[in-house]
């Protein structure tokens, strides 16, 4: 990890399989979210834990439409023009949180560079409408490098996540439409907003970058104020998206995750399956 990796690894170690799940909850999840006309990112994403979440009925629900405005390079959601807002959204969610009887519910979107607000108001309304039929359940956003939170803010959700992805020197080759320093100020706006809701943060590995670059930023979401940091495996989604140059044994994950701790933040998920919603409840019931 001390120096670049300049090669793509062909096969996937041991460490990366995904253990198969055959359970009715998968079907009946599916056929849930299909009727209920509900995405998720799980889906989006083709997430590799998504059978697993599925068996346990429960997924991230992805709003504001499939398609992104933006089009990084290690991202499986579509790009494209973005359908107009369903105002009818924030109800169906509220209705499947509550059917589901979700204790813990994670609510992200794609990025609409194309709204005034880029989705803050929508966001907000979602939570509202959580709250009147689920008061109970814990609410976490994942949301995109917003630069107007208040919205969201005034409604209080339990957490606040916004991924940085990756280390400043590679953002120009994997999120080359984001802003290293503009991911790190939402984190900081949330805290100096409201210091009570819980600031999350997620990180890729396997992209090229180094240890120190890695411990950099750590560094820097711990000054921005961060709680939470979830750690993972970086798999390229095609042969059109940035390739892995690494992947990472489950080792060094494990010596991340005891310097993440030492440096401050208060709940560490870092293993090479682990991404920024995977079992989102055990971080935010750690941390009461």
């Amino acid at each position: 990890m001390s120096e670049r990796v300049n090669f793509k690894m062909k096969r996937k170690p041991d460490w990366l399989r995904v253990p198969y799940y055959n359970d009715q909850s998968i079907s009946y999840l599916t056929e849930m979210l299909e009727e209920m006309n509900l995405n998720t990112v799980c889906v989006e994403a083709n997430c590799p834990n998504r059978a697993e979440c599925f068996s346990n009925k429960t997924a991230t629900f992805m709003i504001l439409g499939t398609k992104c405005t933006r089009k990084c390079m290690f991202c499986n959601v579509r790009h494209g023009n973005p359908d107009p807002l369903d105002k009818d959204e924030p109800f169906r969610i509220a209705s499947a949180v509550n059917k589901l009887c979700l204790k813990h519910v994670v609510i992200t979107s794609v990025t609409r560079d194309d709204l005034s607000d880029g989705g803050s108001y929508h966001f907000a309304r979602v939570i509202q409408a959580i709250r009147k039929t689920s008061p109970e359940t814990v609410v976490e956003v994942l949301i995109p490098d917003l630069t107007d939170i208040a919205d969201i803010i005034s409604e209080s959700p339990e957490v606040i996540s916004h991924n940085i992805e990756t280390v400043e020197t590679l953002y120009s080759m994997v999120r080359h439409e984001a802003d290293y320093d503009r991911s790190l100020s939402v984190i900081h706006n949330v805290k100096k907003q409201n210091a009570s809701i819980r600031t999350k943060s997620g990180l890729m590995l396997g992209l090229g970058e180094t240890r120190d670059e890695v411990l950099k930023t750590f560094d820097d979401l711990i000054k921005a104020g961060c709680d939470y940091l979830t750690i993972g495996q970086y798999l390229s989604p095609s042969k059109n998206h940035y390739p892995v140059r690494e992947y990472v044994e489950p080792m060094v994950f494990s010596e991340y995750a005891e310097i993440a701790y030492k440096k401050g933040f208060i709940f560490v998920a870092s293993a090479p399956l682990v991404r920024s919603s995977y079992h989102a409840e055990k971080a935010f019931n750690a941390s009461k």
